[in-house]
C-alpha cells in the first residue's frame, strides 16, 4: 500500500493510505486505531476497489491536533472529506467499522454528494456508549458509566494485547472445525489477528482513551434523512454494540439492508468473504457518480 500525508481542515497532518487498486472508489472509516489488515479481502489490490483511508488523529502516524478539542466525530468526518479530496474522489462508497460507523453517517448527512453508499459494520450512528454490553444483559442506564470506566482502564489493558496474540495456539489448531464456529471464528485467521493486535497494541493508550471518550459523546443521529443505499452488518455476540440497537438503526434508514451474523465485534476478521460479498451487493444498488 502507498501512503501520503494529508492535511485536515485545521492543518493537522494525517497519515493516509491507498491500496493502489482500480475500480469502484471506497473510503474506509476504520475502527479507532485499527490497521488496514483488519479488512483483508476489501483492501487487497485486486479486490476491484480503489480503497483509501487514514489513521485517526494522534494514532498510526497521524499528528495530534494543536487544539485538543478537535477530535469530535465531526472533525473525523472533515478528515474523511480531506482524504477523498487528496485522492481525487468526488464520491465513494463508505465502509465504517465500530466508531467509524459514526463517522460514515456523519459524512453522509453533512455531505451526501460525497457518499454513494454506506456499509456499516458492528456500529451504530451515534450514542455508542449506550450500545455497550447489551449481549451481557447490562441495563441501558448503566452502559455509559461502564463505558467510561472501561476507557479509564485502557492505558493499563491496551499494552497487554501483544501477550494475548503471543498466547494464541498454533495455526493448525486455529484452523480446526471447532475454531471456525461461532464467536471464536476470528481465530480462524491467526496471522491477520496477530497483525491487527500487534499494531493496535502500539497505540498511545492515554490518547486512545481520550479519542474514544470524545467519539462516545457523539449523540444519536437522525438517519431517516440518509438517502443513499445502506447495509448494516451486526454480530450476534458483539459485547460492544447491542445488536438490538443495530436493528433499530436499520429500521430508521429507508430501504436499509440488515445482516446479522454469528460473530463478535471483529466481523471484518471473522467473515472477510462476507464483508466483500456485502460490499458487492451494495455496489449493485449504488448509482455511479464518478
Amino acid at each position: 500500500m502507498s501512503t501520503r500525508e494529508v492535511r485536515g481542515a485545521d492543518g493537522t497532518a494525517l497519515r493516509a493510505w491507498c491500496n493502489d487498486g482500480t475500480g469502484i472508489p471506497v473510503l474506509l472509516c476504520n475502527g479507532l486505531g485499527a490497521p488496514p489488515a483488519a479488512w483483508p479481502r476489501i483492501v487487497a489490490p485486486d479486490s476491484g476497489y480503489r480503497v483509501v483511508s487514514w489513521s485517526q488523529r494522534g494514532l498510526g502516524g497521524s499528528e495530534r491536533p494543536a487544539d485538543r478539542s478537535r477530535v469530535r466525530v465531526e472533525d473525523h468526518a472533515d478528515d474523511a472529506r480531506a482524504v477523498l479530496d487528496a485522492y481525487g474522489m468526488r464520491s465513494a462508497m463508505v465502509v465504517g467499522w465500530s466508531l467509524g460507523v459514526n463517522v460514515a453517517f456523519e459524512l453522509a448527512l453533512e455531505d451526501p454528494a460525497r457518499v454513494s453508499a454506506v456499509l456499516a459494520v458492528a456500529g451504530v450512528p451515534g450514542g455508542s456508549y449506550s450500545a455497550l454490553f447489551g449481549t451481557y444483559g447490562v441495563p441501558r442506564r448503566l452502559r455509559s458509566p461502564m463505558g467510561r470506566l472501561g476507557s479509564r482502564l485502557l492505558p493499563v489493558m491496551g499494552p497487554l494485547l501483544p501477550l494475548v496474540s503471543a498466547s494464541l495456539p498454533p495455526w493448525q489448531e486455529l484452523l480446526s472445525l471447532a475454531a471456525l464456529r461461532g464467536p471464536a471464528q476470528e481465530a480462524a485467521h491467526p496471522g491477520l489477528l496477530r497483525a491487527v493486535l500487534h499494531e493496535f497494541a502500539g497505540n498511545d493508550w492515554s490518547w486512545f482513551r481520550y479519542l474514544a471518550d470524545a467519539t462516545a459523546q457523539h449523540a444519536p443521529l437522525d438517519v431517516t434523512r440518509v438517502a443513499c443505499p445502506v447495509t448494516f452488518v451486526a454480530g450476534r455476540y458483539d459485547s460492544l454494540v447491542d445488536v438490538a440497537d443495530v436493528h433499530r438503526a436499520a429500521r430508521s434508514v429507508p430501504g436499509a439492508r440488515l445482516r446479522e451474523m454469528a460473530g463478535t465485534h471483529f466481523l471484518p476478521l471473522q467473515y472477510p468473504e462476507a464483508m466483500a460479498e456485502e460490499l458487492r451487493r451494495l455496489s449493485g444498488r449504488t448509482p455511479r457518480r464518478g
